[in-house]
């Protein structure tokens, strides 16, 4: 039976929170990783570039890179002599939030096919107990490799009390991730990289959803030293727009309430959002671009060689 939401809910999912409120959620994917979090060859990492930033950001892990010794995937990243453990440690201190990726970052309704939708559950639970046991705190936000997750798993896991990131409906758009396709800037010759430039391109998307009255956005970025890069220019342009940055627990909190309630009616409603994210055919992009040099690999949907110390 079709379930209809109210016209109202659908308003105030819509409106800037807290009456004129602009925000920000900064979010990172496929880490912890170490070179990226703390630099290398004398560039600045992005823990720097959050700190001078003054910026908290909310970071989705990957459980294998949190067991012991581990500092990262040895095909594509470098040792810079710091495990993973420690480089979340270091996060949680400066006060950001770790939620969850998953343990092996396979596409899980591949996964599901195969294994069967149990296995999915403890992939996610497994990551979960892994960030727990570091971080001090047991993750409620989960987003799966490619925003893919099947339904059964889904319900399955809001019934356990995680809440599934998305960049689709019937999700209300201020609760739907915006993919910054910062993959494709991988590299040293990223032929697919968004024009004029990937911080443009993003403040594009932005724009996009300020015509419709959207005014909260969570942004959906890799740990990858090109994002890291380009980043300062992206916080001073939304700073200057009058945004404040907020990690996701904060963002839901301010954002969350009446939208998540037309989330968990899961209505079918017709997509209004215009989305502007890479078709998921785009998402893995290491099939059709040259191979990203050491260092700068977006995440394979497969469980890697773990590089230990």
């Amino acid at each position: 039976m079709l379930r209809i939401v109210p016209v109202f809910l659908l308003l105030l999912a819509s409106l800037p929170a807290s009456g004129n409120e602009k925000l920000v959620a900064l979010t990172f994917d496929d880490g912890p990783r170490p070179y990226v979090l703390f630099g290398q060859s004398g560039a600045p990492g992005l823990i720097h570039v959050l700190d001078q930033a003054h910026v908290n950001a909310t970071f989705f892990v990957m459980g294998w890179r949190l067991t012991p010794r581990t500092w990262g995937d040895h095909r594509f990243e470098t040792n810079i002599g710091i495990n993973c453990v420690d480089a979340v440690r270091a996060l949680v201190k400066r006060g950001d939030e770790i939620e969850d990726h998953t343990y092996s970052h396979v596409q899980l309704e591949t996964a599901e096919k195969s294994k069967g939708e149990a296995w999915v559950i403890h992939d996610i639970q497994h990551g979960a107990e892994l960030i727990e046991a570091v971080s001090g705190r047991r993750p409620v936000y989960v987003r799966p490799p490619d925003w893919i997750l099947p339904e059964d798993a889904r319900h399955d896991l809001e019934q356990r009390g995680y809440h599934i990131l998305t960049i689709k409906g019937p999700a209300p758009v201020p609760l739907r991730d915006i993919n910054s396709l910062d993959y494709l800037c991988a590299g040293l010759r990223p032929v697919h990289c968004p024009k004029p430039s990937l911080s443009a391109s993003v403040l594009r998307q932005i724009e996009l959803r300020e015509k419709k009255g959207i005014y909260t956005h969570i942004l959906a970025f890799h740990e990858l030293s090109t994002t890291t890069t380009m980043l300062p220019e992206l916080i001073t342009d939304l700073r200057a727009r009058g945004y404040r940055f907020v990690t996701i627990r904060e963002y839901m909190k301010l954002v969350g309430p009446h939208s998540i309630t037309a989330q968990n009616d899961r209505p079918h409603l017709r997509d209004v959002s215009h989305s502007t994210s890479a078709p998921l055919g785009l998402l893995h992009p290491l099939g059709e671009l040259p191979h990203p040099p050491k260092g700068e690999a977006y995440e394979p949907l497969s469980l890697p060689a773990a590089g230990k110390m």
